[in-house]
């Protein structure tokens, strides 16, 4: 083992079925109009030391799976701890396909149930997912944080990667189970944060506490575990009190018209409808994301079009309060 921790919607479908251009310049550009909230979008700084691998082998309870620090690391092979508790991955989830599709369970887990820096892919329709992948391609998903390095290895194997091999990924996840991964808690002191390798928020090495402020902190349970890339071990996000009511109100009534309820397209118990994707206890940091880059113009796409109207008038802080609530929702 390790000795140390690794550092009007209708209307918005009409024009989608009929063609209506929705593309705009910020959706294929990759410099935001809008600095996004860094708690939100995690940057690796340039001095963040990589692992150093000294050869040990790294073990699981109840896995029979033996690897080293490198072969983690290895971004076309995704290591499965546990593969009795899913079904065989295709290729493109196991190895990928060198040299720039990665291979889907690396990041996401062989799972599904993903990071905060990345999607969690399990239960979301395939249709969802194969016209993500679409919108990687033409340019009409981005970010507001193009340094971001998810991101970037995230575009670099969807221009590249096969249409067959998409939707070989996509039928995959779409019938995974998603499980409770993310502990809602409301708190006014929250650790002390740093980003390590992956681009992953912790608490820092030197311990401490500070103010939560308005922002959310969405750090491992177990940092030794998600470190091991355990599929079983999933995240608490801190969030400002008084966070989860707020957030009720928007999702549930729209608060008076400053939105539209989410639970109008995506369900009553937020669960998803149809291609429509479930919301309820994903990330709270990838909900602020997918909130932002729609509302600011760098996330397009025929899933995001009907999402415009509902984020317009919204800001940061109701942002941060939807995605607190929805991260709190059984899944």
């Amino acid at each position: 083992m390790m000795s140390k921790p690794w550092r009007g919607f209708c209307s918005a479908l009409v024009a989608a079925a009929m063609g209506i251009p929705f593309g705009t310049a910020a959706a294929q550009s990759q410099t935001p109009l809008v600095q996004p909230p860094a708690w939100a979008y995690p940057l690796l700084g340039p001095d963040v030391p990589v692992p150093k691998d000294d050869g040990s082998k790294l073990t699981l309870s109840g896995s029979k799976l033996e690897v080293t620090s490198t072969q983690l690391f290895d971004i076309f092979t995704a290591y499965d701890w546990y593969p009795q508790d899913h079904p065989p991955m295709p290729e493109v989830v196991a190895h990928g396909r060198k040299p720039e599709v990665r291979a889907c369970g690396m990041c996401h887990l062989p799972n599904g149930q993903g990071r905060p820096e990345n999607a969690t892919l399990a239960s979301l329709p395939a249709a969802h997912i194969e016209q993500q992948m679409a919108d990687y391609k033409s340019g009409l998903r981005r970010t507001s944080q193009p340094k971001a390095g998810p991101h970037i290895r995230m575009l670099a194997t969807a221009l590249d990667v096969s249409g067959e091999e998409v939707r070989a990924a996509a039928a995959y996840f779409s019938k995974i189970t998603y499980r409770p991964w993310i502990r809602v808690v409301e708190t006014d002191t929250v650790p002390k944060t740093e980003v390590v390798i992956g681009s992953l928020w912790v608490a820092a090495a030197g311990g401490g506490t500070e103010p939560i402020g308005q922002r959310i902190v969405e750090i491992p349970e177990d940092l030794h575990r998600t470190e091991l890339r355990d599929p079983t071990s999933g995240f608490v996000a801190y969030v400002p009190m008084g966070s989860i009511e707020k957030g009720a109100k928007l999702v549930t009534t729209g608060d008076g018209g400053r939105t539209l309820p989410c639970t109008a397209c995506h369900g009553l118990e937020l669960k998803g409808v149809g291609t429509i994707p479930p919301l309820a206890g994903r990330s709270t940091s990838y909900i602020i994301r997918h909130l932002h880059d729609i509302q600011h113009g760098t996330r397009a796409g025929m899933a995001a079009l009907p999402m415009k109207e509902v984020v317009t008038k919204l800001t940061l802080d109701d942002m941060l309060a939807i995605a607190a609530y929805v991260g709190s929702r059984a899944p």
